[in-house]
């Protein structure tokens, strides 16, 4: 019986066969089927490079640079933040070339909802500035956002905070986020306007 071995792990597998040329016939099969997806990346890889030569190198952190670049300062603030995230640091320096499903389904394992929000316009950007030829991860394959149920805090809730809370700046703030309805943010950016209450008599 004919066995074949890998030459990198050293590992034989029968090739179910006591005929020499079949086993021959076999071997060289096998061979080849593995040095044509390395033959198909070459030729890409020269075709690309003869029409944008940065083709070959470009890694998602140039993706990421690109669209941190864009919109407001707020935006690109958010961007940084989120591009930070270590469930992305498997993918920041990956080329694109090379970027495969399994590498989109590894952020997927370990990122929150948040971080895949942003990994999906990533693939947008990448996809329409012709850096990816095609969706490396298909819309239906992408992970669905559950948005958890959200609601305001009760009267009880809302005393035992302030029964909490020491500092007399923190109650007075929280005092106004239970009058007002407003999110801690929002109220944080309230300003004071001046009002001319003066009325003009005839």
């Amino acid at each position: 019986m004919f066995y074949m071995q890998d030459s990198a792990t050293g590992k034989q597998t029968s090739l179910r066969t006591k005929d020499e040329a079949e086993a021959s016939s076999l071997l060289n099969a096998r061979n080849a089927a593995q040095q044509q997806p390395t033959l198909n990346l070459h030729l890409a890889r020269a075709y690309l490079t003869a029409s944008d030569p940065a083709f070959v190198e470009r890694d998602w952190s140039v993706v990421m640079a690109q669209l941190q670049a864009r919109g407001k300062e707020s935006s690109r603030e958010r961007f940084a933040t989120a591009f930070k995230s270590p469930a992305l640091d498997g993918l920041r320096h990956k080329r694109l070339l090379e970027t495969t499903a399994d590498d989109f389904f590894a952020v997927f394992r370990n990122a929150k909802p948040s971080t895949i929000c942003f990994l999906k316009r990533l693939h947008h950007l990448a996809l329409s500035a012709g850096w990816i030829a095609l969706p490396i991860v298909a819309p239906n394959l992408w992970p669905k956002y559950k948005p958890k149920d959200r609601r305001g805090i009760t009267r009880d809730e809302h005393e035992t905070l302030l029964a909490r809370e020491t500092k007399a700046e923190w109650r007075l703030y929280l005092e106004l986020l239970w009058e007002t309805g407003a999110a801690q943010a929002d109220a944080a950016h309230f300003k004071a306007e001046d009002v001319d209450w003066q009325k003009q008599v005839a």
